[in-house]
């Protein structure tokens, strides 16, 4: 009976410890370049790399302007388009943030 409860007690730690070493949520920062141009980088909460996250910016609309893929740094340089625009780190499901294009600061 003891070795049944310590049993019990085992499987749910390991499955307590399985869902928190999965668990991460993505993360997007965005800055206005100067330029004309912004850079975003993007990551995820537990550390884990973005390299090859797909970015979307969209307008105001909806319709996409640009993609791009985050580089080996989870960074990218986009161009900053005129008008209202959303910037989307799609990692996938439960795994996308948007950032307006209204907080980048000029």
């Amino acid at each position: 009976m003891k070795n049944k409860f310590l049993l019990l007690g085992a499987a749910i730690l390991l499955s307590g410890a399985h869902s928190a070493v999965h668990a991460h949520s993505a993360l997007l920062n965005c800055h206005d370049n100067a330029d004309g141009t912004f850079t975003c980088q993007g990551g995820y909460s537990d550390g884990s790399s973005a390299t090859g996250v797909r970015i979307v910016v969209r307008d105001g609309s909806g319709t996409v302007l640009q993609e791009a893929r985050l580089d080996s740094n989870s960074e990218v340089v986009l161009q900053r388009p005129q008008g209202d625009f959303t910037v989307l780190f799609d990692g996938g499901s439960g795994h996308s943030v948007e950032v307006d294009g209204k907080s980048l600061v000029k």
